[in-house]
């Protein structure tokens, strides 16, 4: 007898849980159908940035796949369809078609499964402020974010407020600085990239000062001056600054809520709560993986909600695998992340020295400032390395990176490492590679273990 998979969902965790169960499972023995609320399917949220910036030229180069090419291997998708509830004791799941989309047929439909996967997301936030929805205030986590933000570029404004200095403010401010747009940062931390130490954050603000970017911290935004039902000015209580358009980067939240209606658990971080191998019923078959879910911190064992395209198609594997008949399990996550501002690399992993103190570690710091390459090679960039160890068994629990080109994708070692349990000894003993145009004879993550280790 044939089996159902249902999937809500159309991009990274889903449509990555639906190619690994086709891989395992027939057409003939699992039918598969994807319900996905937009027009696009299985695409680069982190690449937006770059498409407005102009570093990509065109959206289909953002594309993984399509819908097509999911048809050819008998995946079905209903775009236009947006999942309004869910029932696990009757096995269904009930879907309106959003604008009349004719591929839904009636306005409402009912569809049953024999097995469920939830991946709907995140949900951007966006504080309680007036002026908000104005025209001219733009989102930045869909195509369709990205396609408004080109448009209002088209109209060559002269000045942009980014509210937020995470990962999606940070790209979005270099974005709009490449397309010759004034822009100033608004947030209400200290400094951008909250998940640094104090002392990165800082080197990541110089950087941006130095492109030219206002940075405005400790001012949370408290309104949007509209004229005309135009945004014209985002207002702090230091200020109100002067807008041609005003972007989102304030962050996300797991978008849980069409599992909680179900009556599924939800976490301490509105995620929903999934085993490690991406059940969140196992009773009535039902899975989720991606945004919408809480998984656990590798080190600390404790729950947390990280929104990363490398998590949510792991994530959706381990659920395909699982649905197709082949045990396999997700073992957590170091929040693993790298991204840039302008000549300026950014990469963090494992804990903060405020996640180590409230896990109740007691650390060490060390931070070592080299260069990328060799010091006599041309364009040999500087590089800060920080590594965080547990002070009685030099354990490593965290690595921060901020440096010039090529300092980034550094984190990966420092990020293996501490997935593996090394002691900072251990670590400076490994076998890293070296060669001029790439590092010195002892690149910076060695030296930083060194240090570490001579303590």
């Amino acid at each position: 007898m044939t089996e159902r998979l249902l999937v809500i969902g159309g991009n990274a965790a889903g449509m990555s849980c639906a190619s690994q169960a086709r891989r395992l499972r027939d057409s003939g023995d699992l039918e598969i159908e994807v319900v996905e609320a937009g027009q696009w399917i299985s695409y680069s949220n982190c690449g937006i940035p770059y498409w407005v910036g102009g570093e990509v030229d065109d959206v289909d180069a953002l594309i993984a796949r399509t819908p097509a090419a999911f048809a050819e291997q008998d995946i079905s998708i209903r775009l236009g369809t947006r999942a309004e509830a869910i029932d696990v004791d009757a096995a269904t799941v009930t879907a309106r078609s959003v604008d009349g989309n004719a591929q839904s047929g009636d306005r409402r439909t009912t569809l049953a499964y024999d097995w469920l996967m939830i991946a709907t997301g995140a949900t951007p936030l966006r504080p309680p402020v007036e002026g908000l929805d104005a025209e001219g205030v733009f989102g930045a986590q869909t195509i369709p974010d990205g396609e408004a933000i080109r448009r209002a570029l088209d109209q060559q404004p002269k000045r942009a407020v980014v509210l937020g200095g995470g990962y999606i403010g940070l790209e979005m401010a270099e974005a709009l600085v490449n397309q010759g747009v004034s822009v100033t940062v608004v947030l209400a931390d200290p400094l951008p990239m909250s998940s640094l130490d104090e002392d990165m954050g800082e080197r990541v603000c110089a950087a941006m000062t130095s492109m030219g970017i206002d940075m405005r911290p400790c001012e949370p935004v408290r309104g949007i001056e509209v004229q005309g039902g135009l945004a014209r000015a985002v207002v702090t209580d230091e200020g109100s600054y002067p807008a041609d358009l005003v972007v989102l980067g304030l962050g996300v939240r797991p978008n849980s809520d069409l599992a909680r209606d179900a009556g599924l658990r939800i976490g301490t971080t509105k995620g929903i709560e999934v085993d490690d191998t991406m059940v969140a019923s196992a009773q009535n078959q039902v899975y989720a993986a991606g945004d919408c879910i809480q998984t656990r911190n590798r080190i600390t064992g404790h729950p947390v909600a990280i929104a990363l395209g490398t998590h949510a198609n792991r994530q959706g594997r381990v659920a395909g695998t699982n649905i197709g008949g082949r045990p396999a399990r997700f073992d957590g996550v170091l929040g693993t992340a790298v991204t840039k501002v302008g000549n300026c690399e950014i990469g963090r992993t494992g804990l903060s020295t405020r996640e180590a103190v409230q896990a109740g570690y007691s650390i060490e710091t060390t931070v070592i400032e080299s260069t990328v390459k060799a010091g006599y090679y041309p364009n040999a960039g500087d590089v800060t390395v920080k590594l965080l160890t547990e002070k009685h068994t030099q354990r490593m629990l965290g690595g921060q990176i901020v440096g010039g080109t090529g300092s980034a994708k550094r984190i990966d070692v420092l990020a293996t490492a501490i997935w593996a349990q090394l002691t900072a000894a251990e670590f400076a003993s490994v076998d890293i590679s070296y060669a001029p145009p790439f590092s010195p004879t002892f690149d910076a993550v060695v030296l930083a273990a060194r240090k570490a280790a001579g303590r």
